[in-house]
Order: C-alpha cells, then sequence, then structure tokens
C-alpha cells in the first residue's frame, strides 16, 4: 500500500493520494486500507516514515564504501540525495512542500536528520559539513520548486564531494 502510495504522489501529486486511490491501486477495500492506517495523514506520515527508511538505507550503503572518516555522512547524503532515482525523488517532490509546511511531517524530517548528525558527530561536525548539507538541501528545494533551472545535479555533486575532501 505504501509503495502504490508513493508511485501515486511521485505521478500525480500528494493532492492525489486519496484513501480511495491508493486503495484501488493496492487492490484492497477502503476497509482494508484503514486497518493499517486510521487515515490519509496516517498514511502519508508512513510513506514520509519509508522515504526516510529508504534515504537512511541508501546512505549507509555509500557509508559502507567510503573508508575516509571524517565527512563520511557529509558525502553519503550528497551522493544519494544528488543521485536520487527518478522514483524516489519524483516521491520527495510531492512532499516537499509538505515537508516544509505540515507540522506533523516537519518533525519526521528534523528528528531524522538530527539523529543522523548526533550519529556522526565525530565525523561530520564541522562547519564546512554544514555547509555541504545545505548546499545539498538548497539544490534539493530547488529541484522540488521548479527553480532549479541550469542545474547540473552531477557537476554539484562532484563539486560537493571535492570540497569534504579538501580539494579545490
Amino acid at each position: 500500500m505504501l509503495d502504490c502510495a508513493i508511485d501515486i504522489a511521485a505521478e500525480q501529486g500528494l493532492a492525489n493520494v486519496t484513501v480511495s486511490a491508493v486503495a484501488v491501486a493496492a487492490g484492497v477495500t477502503k476497509g482494508g486500507l484503514f486497518h493499517h492506517f486510521a487515515s490519509k495523514q496516517a498514511l502519508v506520515e508512513a510513506m514520509v516514515d519509508d522515504l526516510l527508511e529508504r534515504l537512511d538505507q541508501q546512505i549507509d550503503q555509500e557509508m559502507d564504501d567510503e573508508p575516509t572518516a571524517p565527512g563520511r555522512f557529509t558525502r553519503a547524503y550528497v551522493s544519494a540525495t544528488l543521485t536520487m532515482d527518478e522514483r524516489p525523488r519524483r516521491a520527495w517532490t510531492a512532499l516537499g512542500g509538505s515537508l516544509a509546511i505540515d507540522s506533523s511531517l516537519t518533525p519526521r524530517w528534523t528528528a531524522w536528520m538530527d539523529a543522523r548528525l548526533r550519529r556522526h558527530a565525530d565525523t561530520d561536525a564541522a562547519p564546512l559539513f554544514e555547509v555541504i548539507r545545505l548546499a545539498v538541501d538548497g539544490a534539493w528545494l530547488a529541484q522540488i520548486s521548479g527553480a532549479a533551472h541550469g542545474i547540473d545535479a552531477f557537476r554539484l555533486r562532484k563539486t560537493l564531494l571535492d570540497l569534504s575532501r579538501g580539494v579545490k
């Protein structure tokens, strides 16, 4: 059901993630959907949690491939965010505005990032790493708001990764 909801959000926008649409796409009754999610809001919150879990997994995988400790999380965050597959990127785009203003969704993102930063405080607390993460967040915001004209995500990714390694 979550995959169906994410697909609808990615393809048609968050406004079209309705209980009826998700139930039809998942091949379940509305009652079956309500058995798992008490409301559309609960479904949207579960979508955010699922996307965060997938982002976590991608970041952890990137970190497993990264031998250098200083900035390791930041580099994984840069790579995971700027090279995101089309489907999750479109789902994040659909949810982006809600994450910024929805009082139930904003704390989910904040708690996720705070936990990751606490977990990697020994390696990623330097101000430069914060600036790099904020640049990634700005690029993401530009993408979801449609203001990303001319942003080359792969060039930006390389630049930010080089900065994080002290390469100029």
